[in-house]
């Protein structure tokens, strides 16, 4: 087998990720089978307890498993000293071994080629085990077995728009000096590396200057495979692990077509994510890309605004105040304090053309997912709950529907006297990682009249991916689909819910797995694919299959609303197809002068409950908003 080993330098976050990934797809393209490894230099037995605000999403592979280097307690060294070399080097190499060779595109047989991430900047000390095993393990399968591509940073400093070299020959030099010498290096830049900066960087780091490639911004990162073909990477990557019988180009014209149809969206399509971690948007990472996929395959270009679930609680939640008002264009004098007291849920997602709650752990922020729950079916937007975000669709219809002002989970409320959702009998209490109900398991839909199932393409059952300890309560099955909830999806024993519909909705889906994991750019999810399709009313024609089956349609084809205005104040946008809004602008619950004239284009400060929440500089007939606007 061929290993290819990617490190970063320099910074954190310069793409290690992006780049493993384009080299698999580029690898992929010219024929080979590719599989891959993240590793993440941390000391925790596993991650299952790492705040996604510190450490990023958990990603949940098929298996589930969890590898732990517990020999010791088992008595296999045979009350030896256990020490970092050999140990526990010795058992990062038979891991990644072992790994390696697992089958994972459905193939017999191990994959042609290993691409390794490691975490992690280069000189962090967390690393220093990893990087003396990646060390002995690449003289251990040998020169013609291992490739070395080092991701560096290439800044330019405006003072003097020169791109600076110094830092990657530092990386460079302190990789060397730990047992690795990189054969390529991919280096981040705002633009394209000069000749001489090139022919520099070949100099210093004893690296051939074709081995040299740029990975300058592009408009979307599903241009990387793109860069890294039109540089020759993959003929480089032949010649260090000896392919270079290998002859065939990569095939990426099918990427290509997807890459330039992202960069022409125009239409847009906002989605709401109410969460507990929006500080750090990485911790929904893999929803986030869902998102992107489908809305690319609806030909869409997607808006997310970034909702904290605690700005939608009640006790945060009584009013918000503009205190004073300026602009740079037109500065006007008033008299008084002008404001307009708004519920905080509606001022939030009011603009949303569908929203999404995410999974989570804790009960921070729970009541605002809930309203923003009830926001969603009582206002009829398109509303996707995936895990926690299922749990408290079915809590918030328990509370409103039912009049169970009570209704809790037993995670956030052990007394409650109607739990809506209960703790797994297979679970553990007292010890909470690692006793996850995780990895793929299988859903049956128990009708193919529903939304779900039609998603999918009406098959008798899925396999999804699963992180959780709570489940919805069998008990309060029946009394919830009498409610209007309709349970289309179930374990292979029948008592475990799965998907939950509500029936007389547009599109209101809660799942206890989750799809986002799945999801792939050729290939989006069905339960994200349907929230955009609803979102911009496209869903019946994604029923119907009017459009083909195509991954990316026509980007001029748009079945929503012809065009997005802004809405007056005092229209309403209670509506699913019919409402008309603008990224970035607020309807009736805005903040409005009270002196009998518009607020003029500029911006604005609003003192909420002490913070000060400064607005987007786009306003418009006196609309202001308040969202978090993020383009993907």
């Amino acid at each position: 087998m061929k290993y290819i080993l990617v490190t970063g330098g320099v910074v954190s976050g310069l793409g290690k990720g992006v780049t493993a990934s384009s080299i698999g797809l580029l690898l992929k393209a010219c024929g080979l089978r590719v599989t891959s490894i993240k590793i993440d230099p941390y000391l925790n037995t596993d991650a299952g307890t790492m705040s996604p605000v510190e450490h990023g999403e958990v990603f949940v592979l098929d298996d589930g498993g969890e590898d732990v280097i517990d020999r010791e307690r088992r008595g296999d060294y045979l009350g030896k000293t256990v020490q970092v070399v050999p140990h526990i080097t010795d058992a990062i190499q038979e891991w990644i071994e072992r790994v390696a060779k697992i089958p994972v595109d459905g193939q017999s047989g191990a994959a042609d080629v290993c691409v390794i991430e490691l975490g992690g900047t280069i000189g962090d000390i967390e690393s220093m085990p990893f990087i003396e095993a990646l060390g002995q393990f690449s003289y251990r399968v040998g020169g013609d077995n291992f490739c070395l591509i080092h991701v560096s940073l290439v800044p330019v400093l405006n003072v003097v728009g020169e791109q600076k070299t110094k830092p990657t020959q530092h990386s460079v030099r302190g990789l060397r000096c730990l047992g690795l010498t990189p054969h390529i290096i991919a280096c981040r830049s705002t633009t394209a590396l000069e000749e001489n900066v090139k022919t520099k960087i070949s100099h210093f780091c004893h690296v051939q200057k074709e081995n040299v490639i740029t990975l300058y911004d592009v408009p979307n990162i599903w241009h990387i495979p793109l860069l890294l073909r039109d540089q020759k990477a993959h003929e480089a990557i032949f010649k260090v692990l000896n392919l270079q019988g290998l002859t065939k180009e990569p095939e990426l014209e099918e990427w290509t077509s997807r890459a330039e149809t992202c960069d022409k969206l125009h239409d847009p399509v906002r989605i709401a994510m109410v969460g507990k971690y929006t500080s750090l948007t990485d911790a929904y990472l893999s929803v986030q890309k869902a998102l992107v996929h489908a809305s690319v395959a609806r030909g869409k270009k997607l808006f997310v605004d970034w909702v904290s679930a605690e700005d939608l609680e009640e006790a945060t939640a009584k009013e918000v105040i503009i205190s004073y008002i300026y602009s740079n264009l037109m500065p006007i004098k008033l008299h008084g304090i002008a404001f307009f007291v708004t519920p905080l849920t509606g001022l939030y997602l009011q603009d949303a053309d569908g929203m999404l709650v995410p999974g989570g752990f804790g009960d921070r922020g729970v009541e605002g997912k809930i309203l923003a729950a009830k926001y969603a079916r009582e206002k009829r937007i398109p509303f996707l709950g995936i895990c926690l975000g299922m749990q408290i669709a079915v809590i918030e219809v328990a509370r409103s529907v039912l009049g169970l002002k009570d209704a809790h989970s037993t995670e956030f409320d052990p007394d409650t006297k109607n739990p809506c959702v209960i703790f797994m009998p297979e679970g553990s209490k007292t010890h909470m990682g690692g006793t996850m109900r995780v990895g793929s398991r299988r859903t049956y839909f128990q009708s193919t009249d529903c939304k779900s199932a039609k998603l999918y393409g009406n098959k008798r059952f899925i396999d999804e991916r699963h992180r959780h300890r709570y489940e919805v309560n069998p008990e309060m099955v029946a009394r919830l689909e009498n409610s209007g909830l309709s349970f289309t999806g179930k374990d292979e024993t029948g008592q475990r819910m799965e998907i939950v519909e509500l029936r007389n909705h547009p599109y209101f889906i809660g799942v206890q797995f989750h799809p986002e994991f799945k999801s792939r750019p050729g290939k989006p999810s069905a339960l994200f694919l349907g929230l955009i399709a609803a979102a911009c009313g496209q869903l019946d024609n994604l029923f119907q299959g009017s459009e083909s089956k195509r991954n990316v349609p026509n980007v001029a084809a748009n079945d929503m609303l012809s065009q997005r205005n802004i809405v007056p104040n005092g229209a309403s946008n209670d509506m699913l197809s019919q409402r008309t809004t603008v990224p970035n602008a607020a309807s009736n619950h805005v903040f409005q002068a009270a002196c009998g004239r518009n607020i003029p284009k500029g911006a604005a400060k609003a003192y909420q409950n002490g913070a000060v929440t400064k607005f987007a500089n786009r306003a418009q007939d006196g609309a202001y908003s308040i969202f978090k606007g993020m383009h993907l």
